[in-house]
């Protein structure tokens, strides 16, 4: 069956209107997908400590489960990345049977994955988070290098899952999220400041500057996405803000320490915003330099050979 095509010019924030779209889709595609994101997240969490507690029998399972919620055991970071990796084939699966639409369109205006430009920006992103870090802890050293217990075994975790865990979060909140609310109503700042609000509020207990730090993180990131045209960028500084956050706490003060953490000093926030801010400038002037495509152009050499014709719409 053809998928549906957005209009020929159509920003990223609105490639998911058609002529099937009407406001309430949208918003059905959103409740369901939260819905279904916080029922899965639940339940492969549980399910992968569970299996690992059988294998093991280490403590009994009451104590067992809590160490992992805790994330004082590795099996706890990597039964919750699992579980948040649930938001990749709940987007693709709302696109489809939702919108009707192509699944390439939620990952840029190509359609599809700009590869060449996604390794790019996740050079970029390393040396902006990891140089960010450098330069706080010559500074202002906040702890003493010691890695905690398990420490490789919990690196392993982070390295293998923890960029699939960012992926799908920003798949689903700059891609599926935002591309439906913002569709929904045609205007694209409406999908990126409502999908970066609901991100920051799903984070669970958090003082103002925590908030802020985090809204301003989704704000950012989308206004990045539609800029560039496509997840890319926004995938790159995800992952590398987690493993480098994940890697420092396990070298320090402990990643189930970080786990804990319910705000920040307007200092920090203000510190990891303006690593944001740099981040996202250093990469959207990437993709000006490789002149990458920013809008929707069904007429582009290569997107025919990516999409299964549909019908088109109109402005």
């Amino acid at each position: 069956m053809p998928g549906l095509l957005p209009a020929d010019g159509a920003p990223y924030p609105l490639a998911l209107r058609n002529v099937e779209t009407v406001w309430w889709r949208s918003v059905l595609g959103a409740i369901f997908g939260l819905s279904l994101y916080l029922l899965l997240v639940t339940l492969v969490s549980q399910l992968v400590v569970r299996v690992s507690w059988t294998l093991s029998h280490p403590v009994d399972y009451r104590t067992y489960y809590a160490q992992a919620q805790a994330y004082e055991r590795p099996v706890g970071l990597f039964a919750s990345n699992l579980g948040i990796a649930t938001l990749i084939p709940i987007s693709l699966a709302l696109v489809l049977v939702i919108h009707h639409a192509r699944t390439h369109w939620l990952f840029s205006v190509r359609p599809g994955i700009r590869w060449r430009f996604l390794l790019v920006c996740l050079g970029v992103s390393a040396v902006v988070f990891v140089g960010i870090q450098a330069v706080i802890e010559a500074y202002a050293p906040s702890a003493r290098v010691a890695p905690q217990a398990g420490f490789w075994l919990f690196l392993a975790v982070i390295v293998l899952t923890s960029p699939i865990q960012a992926a799908a979060e920003e798949i689903f909140f700059r891609g599926y999220l935002m591309q439906a609310l913002g569709s929904a109503v045609a205007r694209p700042w409406f999908g990126v400041v409502t999908s970066a609000l609901v991100f920051a509020l799903l984070h669970g207990t958090q003082n103002l500057a925590l908030f802020v730090n985090r809204f301003a993180f989704g704000l950012l990131a989308g206004l990045l996405v539609w800029l560039v045209g496509g997840l890319e960028a926004g995938i790159a500084a995800h992952v590398l803000n987690n493993l480098v956050a994940f890697g420092w706490a396990g070298l320090t003060t402990g990643i189930a320490a970080l786990r804990t953490v319910q705000s920040l000093s307007w200092a920090q926030s203000g510190i990891q915003i303006l690593a944001f801010v740099v981040c996202a400038a250093l990469t959207w002037g990437v993709a000006r330099l490789m002149r990458l495509r920013t809008r929707v152009d069904l007429s582009a050499p290569g997107v025919t050979s990516r999409i299964v014709t549909g019908r088109g719409v109109t402005s």
